[in-house]
């Protein structure tokens, strides 16, 4: 069985990084929250009441309303790296169980609970406030090459969500864009990027990358005009 493990808000804290504040610090809350469209990035909101954005040039947004780690994989990374790691610390709105995010196919709609649906648009990419927060040289290069990124989720339809709210897949798309191929296409293996355009559902920046990598249609010439072509 799938479910939600833990629900994360977060507010605004100082923090050696660029932007010099950060809504990362997340943690788990009692009741219900209210999930909702935030409408486009750069508004500064998420998709989640009560949760604060700070970086609003590259978090937040309808394609990014939601974040979302499995507490399976952050199980294993505690393992490895040797210390606690209570839900929301990867800055996740929803900590899952019992649901690989990493194979989840982008377009993949999740019935949480008895009112919202959330669907799934992109991988999470680490950044340098990622790291500062953890306190972790070199962790973007680890975390990139493990390539466990959890996935973004945009609002179908709001309501909402609450700890032991049960999770079921209701849609998957016919294809084979999965999060962890979005991450891969998106990072250490960029030649994965026209694949990623089989996914309708995939947010607009990313297609327009994927776009950009397809290679140009080079015309059949005949031998003959080649050799005009010479002259």
């Amino acid at each position: 069985m799938s479910f939600i493990d833990s629900v994360n808000l977060g507010t605004a804290r100082p923090i050696a990084a660029k932007s010099g504040m950060s809504g990362i610090d997340k943690r788990p809350v009692d009741g219900p929250v209210l999930v909702r469209a935030p409408g486009p990035k750069g508004a500064g909101s998420s998709g989640l009441a009560g949760d604060r954005i700070c970086d609003t040039d590259n978090h937040g947004g309808g394609d990014q309303a939601v974040y979302a780690y499995s507490r399976e994989d952050l199980d294993a990374w505690q393992h490895e790296l040797g210390r606690p790691l209570p839900s929301g610390i990867f800055g996740e709105n929803l900590t899952t169980r019992g649901l690989d995010v990493t194979t989840a196919v982008i377009g993949e709609r999740w019935r949480i609970g008895k009112e919202v649906v959330l669907q799934v648009t992109a991988p999470r990419i680490p950044c340098r406030t990622f790291a500062v927060w953890l306190g972790l040289h070199g962790w973007v290069r680890t975390f990139t090459l493990r390539a466990v990124p959890g996935a973004y989720l945009r609002v179908i339809r709001p309501g909402h969500v609450r700890r032991g709210d049960p999770v079921s897949i209701r849609h998957r798309p016919d294809h084979d864009v999965t999060i962890g191929m979005t991450f891969r296409a998106l990072t250490t293996q960029p030649e994965l990027l026209p694949l990623l355009l089989q996914a309708d559902d995939l947010p607009e920046e990313i297609r327009e990358r994927a776009r950009r990598r397809m290679p140009f249609d080079i015309p059949d010439i005949p031998p003959t005009d080649l050799t005009h072509a010479s002259l």
